[in-house]
């Protein structure tokens, strides 16, 4: 059937203080560039980016560029156009051509394969030193390969660096016995990639929304395990949503089997947790 106006139920979204903590940091536009500005090298198909071969520059992946001015140009079809001069860590001058830098002086402007090392400072001047509820337990050590880390649990920002073609930043962060990770962000109010802070990060302790959740019970949620007898709720806020869902009841009781991606199930008997397997 037809759905009109009527039957659309109308609710104000409660925007969250997380949601909104690092949405004013964008790129700077190309028109407040200024000479000596630093972008960070994510990939070496920037030689692409450039027409440069590789043998004259090499990879320049994990390297910072060196902004030294534009110059106004016209392309083969007689379009205006302008070029961006940098300069690498050889200094060898590099021109990067673009038809749309120029068309607006508030949105930012990127350059493909880079990080504008503004952005990072800025973020780094704003999380350094201070503590949040981590909220995900897909941790990455230093080499950039994941694990299952902890979530719920406070942590420091200890170093922001710059990231990589989808997340542009980098945390380095520690938690109270020690141990440090990293975990991969984005930032902006227009995220590319579905990892902001408020999908991190919680500036109150998420404990504090489940008092009737108990001790022994919440120690496993925070390291992603479950326990019989825990219910679906719990079971929920230790493992994520699972990825499919069976139903079955007899005369007697409602059972749920979740299934989850990685061979994981659960089994529940009237929202009770009866038999599982990792």
């Amino acid at each position: 059937p037809k759905i009109t106006a009527g039957d659309v139920k109308r609710a104000n979204v409660r925007t969250s203080p997380e949601s909104t903590f690092l949405a004013d940091i964008s790129g700077e536009p190309a028109s407040k560039w200024a000479i000596g500005k630093q972008f960070y090298v994510t990939d070496t198909k920037i030689n692409s980016v450039f027409g440069t071969p590789s043998a004259q520059t090499g990879d320049l992946t994990g390297t910072m560029l060196t902004y030294t001015g534009s110059e106004p140009v016209t392309t083969i079809v007689g379009d205006p156009a302008t070029d961006f001069i940098f300069t690498d860590r050889s200094g060898n001058r590099l021109r990067y051509r673009s038809v749309d830098a120029t068309r607006s002086d508030t949105a930012s402007f990127d350059v493909p394969f880079t990080i504008q090392m503004s952005v990072v400072e800025e973020v780094a001047r704003r999380l350094n030193g201070k503590r949040y509820y981590v909220l995900t337990p897909i941790w990455y050590d230093r080499d950039g390969q994941s694990y299952t880390g902890r979530k719920f649990i406070p942590v420091e920002v200890a170093a922001v660096a710059p990231g990589n073609n989808v997340y542009p930043l980098s945390l380095l962060l520690r938690t109270d016995d020690g141990a440090a990770f990293i975990l991969f962000m984005s930032v902006g109010s227009n995220l590319r990639a579905p990892r902001g802070f408020a999908t991190l990060f919680s500036f109150t302790d998420p404990r504090e929304k489940y008092p009737q959740i108990s001790d022994e019970t919440w120690a496993n949620i925070i390291r992603g395990r479950v326990a019989l007898g825990m219910t679906r709720a719990e079971c929920r806020l230790a493992l994520g949503t699972p990825d499919d869902v069976i139903h079955r009841n007899d005369h007697n009781y409602l059972y749920e089997r979740w299934n989850y991606d990685n061979g994981v199930y659960l089994v529940f008997r009237d929202d009770i947790l009866e038999n599982y397997r990792y």
